[in-house]
């Protein structure tokens, strides 16, 4: 009987962990057509959002016109200003993943292509973004 509370209990927290994910497509800009990009939201336990982002097939940012030196993510609550969450590392197969945590609730996220990785406002070209609304 003990088992089958444990498998129950587990199968339920399994279950709204699943419904509590949400995936949102993030839109390429035409400079960077072959650019696919997914943003996972959820919520940990502190009530913050739990933002995961996965970029497959974007261009080298040297590539980009103007060109750049860095892909950086940025969160914009709506209404807000961009905050710059960090900078998205390619792999050599184009491949890339970053994860971060905020406490706003709808926001966008979108990446720019920069000259600096410390830049407090976006300037460079954007290449993806995506709404996130609950």
């Amino acid at each position: 009987m003990r088992k089958l509370y444990v498998v129950f209990a587990l199968a339920l927290a399994f279950c709204t962990l699943a419904e509590a994910a949400k995936k949102f497509p993030m839109t390429a800009n035409s400079i960077v057509p072959a650019a696919r990009g997914q943003v996972d939201v959820s919520k940990d336990k502190n009530g913050n959002v739990q933002v995961n982002l996965e970029v497959e097939f974007l261009a080298n940012p040297q590539n980009l016109s103007p060109s750049a030196s860095v892909y950086i993510v940025w969160l914009q609550e709506l209404g807000g200003i961009a905050v710059n969450h960090g900078q998205l590392k390619m792999d050599k197969k184009l491949k890339a993943s970053f994860e971060t945590i905020t406490p706003f609730k709808s926001f966008d996220v979108f990446i720019t292509g920069e000259r600096d990785p410390n830049s407090k406002t976006p300037v460079g070209p954007e290449v993806l973004r995506t709404a996130v609304q609950p």
